[in-house]
Order: C-alpha cells, then sequence, then structure tokens
C-alpha cells in the first residue's frame, strides 16, 4: 500500500514538473539551446508565488506573474548571448548564480511556509472536500498541462512559432529568409522560463512551501523527462503527441523515483539515481540503432554480382581443365 501512495504522489508531481519539461524542450529540443537558466527561473517562480500568496493575493492570479517573472529571467539570459555575444551556456549559468541571490532578496529569507495559506490547491479542495491534497494536485496539473499543451501546439503553428521553429533547425537559412534571429532565440528564452517559473509556482503551493534551493538540479530533472518520453513514446503522431509524451515523461521519472525510494534508497542517492536514469535513457537509441543494424544486414547488389561472376569464371575454368585432362 505504502507503494500505491507513493505512486499517486508521484504522478501528482510528475504532472506539475511536466509544465517545466515542457519548457526545457522548448529550449533544448526546438531552439537547440542549452539553458540552465531554469534551475533558477524554477526557484524564483515558487519564490515569487510564495511572497505574494502570505501578502494575501489570489492564488491563479501569483501564477500568472509568476509566469511573466520567470520570461524575466530568459530575457536576462537571451540579451546577454545575442546583444552582448556571451555564450548561451555561459550567460544561463551567470544568470542562475544571479538568480540564488535574487530569489533570496525576494523572500528575504531563504524558505516560505504555506501553511494555513490559501492556495490553489485548497481552494479546489473546498469545492471537493473529499480529495486529498494529492489528488487536487493531480487534477490542477492534469488542466494547466492541458492547457499549456494546446497553446504550445497552436502558437508553433502560426508563423512566429514556426520562424521560432525553424531557428532552432537552421538557423543561417532563417536568417537568409529576413527573420530576425536573435529575437526568435529570445522569445523562445523568455517563454521556456515562462513556463518553468509556472511550474516552480504550482510546485510550491503543493508542497506547501518554498524554498531557495527547490530548483537545484531541474535542468537535469527535464532533461531525463524528455529523453524518458521520447524513448518510450516516440514521435510517431506529430508535436502534440510529442509534447504529451514529454511530460508523461516526466510522470514516469517520478514514478521511478518514488518506487526505489519505497525499496529503500536513501534519499541523498537520488542525484545519482537521476545522471543513471539519464545515461541509460541517452544510450537506449544507440543501442537500438546497433541491434537494428544487425538485424538488418542487406549484402549489396554490386558486391553479390561480383560473387555471382567470379562464380561463373570459376565454374569455366574448371570445365577446361576437365576438358584438358
Amino acid at each position: 500500500m505504502a507503494i500505491l501512495f507513493a505512486i499517486e504522489g508521484a504522478v501528482s508531481q510528475g504532472v506539475l514538473w511536466g509544465i517545466m519539461t515542457l519548457g526545457v524542450y522548448l529550449t533544448f529540443r526546438i531552439l537547440d539551446i542549452a539553458d540552465l537558466t531554469v534551475d533558477g527561473s524554477f526557484a524564483t517562480g515558487g519564490a515569487i508565488s510564495a511572497v505574494l500568496l502570505v501578502a494575501g493575493w489570489n492564488p491563479y492570479l501569483t501564477l500568472l506573474i509568476s509566469f511573466f517573472v520567470g520570461m524575466i529571467t530568459g530575457l536576462v539570459t537571451g540579451f546577454m548571448n545575442t546583444k552582448l555575444k556571451i555564450h548561451v551556456l555561459l550567460a544561463s549559468i551567470l544568470t542562475q548564480i544571479a538568480l540564488y541571490s535574487v530569489n533570496i532578496r525576494i523572500m528575504g529569507k531563504a524558505n516560505i511556509p504555506l501553511l494555513g495559506v490559501e492556495t490553489c490547491m485548497s481552494k479546489l479542495t473546498k469545492i471537493l472536500p473529499d480529495c486529498t491534497v494529492t489528488t487536487t494536485s493531480l487534477i490542477i496539473g492534469v488542466v494547466f498541462a492541458a492547457i499549456v499543451i494546446a497553446i504550445m501546439y497552436w502558437f508553433f503553428g502560426t508563423e512566429l512559432g514556426s520562424a521560432i521553429r525553424a531557428t532552432g533547425n537552421n538557423e543561417k537559412m532563417v536568417r537568409a529568409l529576413g527573420v530576425n534571429t536573435d529575437t526568435m532565440k529570445i522569445l523562445g528564452l523568455a517563454l521556456s522560463n515562462g513556463l518553468v517559473a509556472l511550474s516552480g509556482a504550482l510546485v510550491a503551493q503543493s508542497q506547501g512551501y518554498a524554498d531557495v534551493q527547490m530548483g537545484v538540479g531541474t535542468i537535469v530533472i527535464g532533461l531525463a523527462s524528455i529523453i524518458i518520453g521520447e524513448v518510450i513514446f516516440g514521435k510517431r503522431f506529430g508535436m502534440w503527441w510529442t509534447l504529451i509524451a514529454v511530460v508523461l515523461g516526466s510522470i514516469i521519472y517520478r514514478i521511478v523515483i518514488a518506487v526505489v525510494l519505497q525499496l529503500g534508497l536513501k534519499s541523498t542517492d537520488l542525484k545519482l539515481l537521476t545522471a543513471l536514469i539519464v545515461a541509460i535513457s541517452l544510450s537506449v537509441p544507440v543501442f537500438k540503432q546497433k541491434l537494428f543494424k544487425k538485424k538488418i544486414t542487406p549484402e549489396p547488389e554490386e558486391n553479390t554480382r561480383h560473387s555471382n561472376v567470379i562464380d561463373i569464371h570459376k565454374e569455366k575454368d574448371s570445365e577446361k581443365l576437365q576438358g584438358e585432362n
């Protein structure tokens, strides 16, 4: 029973973290950028939401504000990369480091508890009194994830969204067509970190506190979820399926972590487990490709023809020798 309860909690957390994974997918897969800003912007979203909740703001309004503040963090990284010509990896690290101090400034301390404060989950619990916090977190997470997936699918089908996708696919070609690729990068980074901050705000409301360290390792979790989703569910039905697969990958990642912890793994070993999951997930496509090549190794037509010609000549030579004898 303990494992079943752990899995239920893992699913609800996986959906909430799945919104963060969608943000990481935007930069990692669509823009082809390794953005480490998310480790800081995730905590920023939680910090903004927690401070406003304690001040008595509407929980849903705090989510919207967290999203826009997260966009600002992405804008900073994009500006340093495109305008100051700092490598995007270094620019994101600089923003991430700076956000640690910014987040403490926002909260005034390292941790803000939300006990007794009205959140999105507690609001829903009043409407559905039989539901637990885990169930309400799952419901809210599914609703927000569905909305984000629908908006992303629509947006990347528009002209602007297509320009962002094309920038990640072939930047030089898009620039030759007259598109400002710097603007596309800045916009993509802003949207990505906005989603990450939104996820951080939801997670903070669900777990009942915001902490300055809550975003540590977010980029690794996001990459693990993306890779797991792609390996298991693939990309067979278009972008809408890929976006859903990314969220499902986040859920599976959380379930694996929860089950392993229930089986006796120490919580201090979670980073090691995460690294192993990412490494294994990255290596699965390579092993699949090697197995596929071993199973299907057709002999080239030219080689078969050449071997047939050699066999014919050998037969003629043997016939001549027999005739001479």
